[in-house]
């Protein structure tokens, strides 16, 4: 797999689809959204897999595995505390100088431990499951980041806020996170539906389906996923199959190294209605797919995407052949 789709595909979080999960599911005994909670001087909170994570005193010490859990820890007032993080961990400006010890396939067991972690935070994908179960027999604690709606990212700004003694600006994030999306969904709530595909790749082509993150968004802007009844949550599909689904929107999730080339393909097709209503549309990668703070601009960005396909619709667009790229 080259590395650019190596990137693509991992940090669009691919849950829900069945992954092997280690052995701290077998420990979960609270639902994933459970309101953070202070107990006997210790402070306790429930992680997205439904685990108890408590610690004795603020986490001063802080690994993320992920790159949208860096964002969070800094908009959670938290980002002086990371001490070591993943490749791509690149937003904000001050996260490109943390030091790396990994990526997702592989971490560097022997710097992790070296930094003598307080509190490892990690988005469980699958890659390094061995590698954190060894990781957990050395007593740091774990807490998991696995957000499926767009409510769970200030409830996580919260709980990390809670674990790292920076509650004040956790809470101010989380609640400018909530008052932003609800302006959002309640602007589109009533708006027509458009039958929308969400391109994650093209060779092969990947999309999601309703288990994940981008389709509460995708809803939530007065979308209908094409493929949201998919099995898998990251699927493969044909192009064939596009073809005759014939969507009114196309939206690609793209990168600066490939701004427009992922939409390229659905040029040639000029009877696809996304194409003939000029609604073949790229976002930026790094918004959409991480499901981080940035994610209220990615979702802005898609429902613009989403209303500007409506005002085609209305307005009788011709043919066109050209990307339309969404500022965000």
């Amino acid at each position: 797999m080259n590395t650019s789709l190596w990137r693509q595909l991992a940090w669009v979080a691919v849950l829900g689809s069945g992954l092997h999960l280690p052995v701290y599911a077998a420990t979960a005994s609270a639902s994933a959204s459970a309101a953070p909670v202070t107990a006997a001087a210790q402070l306790t909170v429930t992680d997205d897999l439904g685990r108890q994570v408590t610690l004795s005193k603020p986490a001063q010490r802080v690994i993320s595995l992920a790159p949208h859990v860096t964002e969070l820890i800094f908009a959670a007032g938290a980002g002086d505390k990371i001490v070591a993080t993943v490749s791509y961990s690149d937003f904000p400006e001050a996260a490109k100088a943390i030091p790396r010890i990994g990526d997702l396939r592989q971490l560097d067991m022997e710097r992790i431990l070296a930094a003598k972690p307080d509190l490892i935070v990690v988005w469980m994908h699958g890659a390094f499951d061995r590698q954190l179960e060894l990781l957990k027999q050395s007593g740091v604690p774990f807490f998991f980041s696995e957000p499926h709606q767009m409510e769970h990212i200030p409830e996580t700004l919260s709980k990390l806020g809670l674990l790292m003694g920076t509650n004040k600006k956790a809470e101010l994030a989380a609640t400018d996170f909530r008052t932003q999306w609800q302006q959002i969904t309640s602007r589109y709530a009533q708006k027509p539906i458009v039958r929308t595909f969400y391109q994650v790749w093209n060779k092969p082509l990947y999309t999601l389906n309703e288990k994940h993150i981008i389709n509460d968004v995708l809803r939530s802007c007065g979308g209908e996923n094409i493929y949201g009844k998919l099995a898998a949550t990251a699927p493969v599909v044909g192009l064939e199959s596009v073809l005759q689904e014939n969507p009114e929107l196309i939206l690609a999730a793209e990168n600066k190294k490939h701004a427009g080339q992922m939409l390229e393909q659905w040029k040639s097709f000029p009877t696809l209605l996304a194409n003939k209503n000029h609604n073949l549309v790229a976002i930026d990668g790094d918004l959409m797919n991480r499901p981080g703070p940035r994610l209220i601009d990615g979702a802005r960005a898609m429902c613009e995407a989403l209303e500007l396909a409506r005002q085609h619709r209305q307005s009788g667009t011709p043919s066109s052949t050209a990307v339309t790229k969404v500022k965000s």
